[in-house]
């Protein structure tokens, strides 16, 4: 019968305990959320939401077409100007998801011949990115300078190091530094997605790669997500000025997708300009994190320090996990459960998300539900 073997597959899922399943959420919803990727609080700030709204109005419903062809709007070239600005880069595309940014970061980047050096703890978009490009790739040890220095050693044509600068399983930070310093030994690129760090590190949120001292520099390109910290949608590969005329002419997920929504646009950019404004923001998205990670601790769990704004919580299996989530959600707090197959290391974790507009009392009474709900 066709597709019979999707049977076998979900009948495994369920015997592993593994079955996802979608929960739509209410507008209003009561609970506590520590689960979104909202770190500067921003989704539903009124600014983000009537730079939505404005651009609806003034573009419509949709991009209509590849940005190639009539999907690419003022907006978009004003979003990319203000982009490439903040984050200290010379130019900037954007895309209609950072999934899409990362798949044409890499596939581009990564002729036939070439070779990437890919961190083994890296996002599926990094992953499927390499799988699509037409280079080799190695797969290295995670967060290990001198493991990309040796694969790079190998190199027999161009070739990329690629790796998330905020992980988003333990919110740990890639030493960027030192892969920097790994690609130039050999004259590599590097590339280096920064979804968890815009928004949240560097000055005023400006991103891992301007902490790191990187911003700029000609052999180093950055993707970044429009969801999360700017509380849109959306994505952008940021870099060189020729890197970017690169992809406009050779990043598949680029030329052949429609351009991203007018009103993803229009949020993106207010909330860029706001984060201009309020630069303290950042800062507090990282105290969040700080608090989350002292007060779970002192309570006994085991948490990872975060780099950023994501703390992690280790559950003793993946049934415990989901029904810890479940009890936390009972209990008026939403959290990320984090299982296999979505952890390299196949470790269970509970996922908090710090958020600069969380207030003290709101921290404590989701460590007291954790604590409360602990299996």
């Amino acid at each position: 019968m066709a597709f019979g073997w999707i049977d076998e597959q979900a009948s495994a899922r369920r015997r592993a305990g593994l079955v996802r399943t979608l929960r739509p959420r209410p507008a209003d919803s009561p609970l506590l959320d520590l689960a979104s990727n909202d770190y500067l609080g921003l989704a539903h700030h009124p600014e983000i939401i009537e730079g939505a709204a404005e651009a609806a109005r003034i573009w419509g419903g949709g991009a209509t077409g590849s940005r190639l062809v009539t999907g690419t709007t003022e907006l978009h070239g004003e979003l990319e100007r203000e982009l490439a600005a903040f984050c200290g880069f010379e130019a900037a595309l954007v895309f209609s998801s950072g999934y899409a940014a990362n798949l044409a970061a890499v596939t581009a980047l990564a002729p036939h011949g070439s070779l990437i050096v890919s961190d083994a703890g890296n996002h599926a978009s990094l992953i499927d990115g390499c799988r699509l490009a037409r280079g080799t790739t190695q797969v290295v040890e995670h967060a290990d300078p001198d493991a990309v220095r040796k694969a790079l050693g190998t190199a027999k044509g161009p070739a990329i190091a690629v790796s998330d600068t905020v992980f988003s399983v333990d919110g740990d930070a890639a030493p960027l530094a030192g892969l920097a310093a790994a690609c130039r030994a050999y004259g590599a690129g590097l590339v280096v997605d920064d979804a968890h760090g815009l928004g949240v590190l560097g000055d005023g949120g400006r991103g891992a790669p301007y902490a790191a001292g990187l911003a700029g520099a000609p052999d180093v390109v950055v993707t970044v997500t429009l969801s999360k910290s700017l509380g849109s949608q959306g994505g952008a590969v940021l870099g060189p000025a020729k890197v970017i005329d690169h992809l406009v002419n050779a990043a598949r997920t680029f030329i052949f997708d429609t351009g991203l929504a007018p009103a993803a646009t229009g949020a993106a950019l207010a909330a860029l300009r706001l984060l201009r404004r309020e630069p303290e923001r950042a800062a507090r998205a990282r105290e969040v994190a700080r608090a989350l990670h002292t007060r779970l601790t002192a309570s006994g769990h085991e948490a990872v320090r975060p780099d950023a704004a994501v703390v992690s919580v280790r559950a003793p299996s993946p049934d415990q996990a989901v029904r810890w989530a479940a009890d936390c959600r009972a209990a008026g707090l939403a959290v990320g459960c984090f299982r296999p197959p979505s952890v390299p290391d196949g470790i269970s974790r509970l996922r908090l998300t710090a958020r600069a507009d969380l207030t003290e009392g709101q921290i404590d009474r989701a460590v007291g539900i954790i604590g409360d709900t602990r299996p």
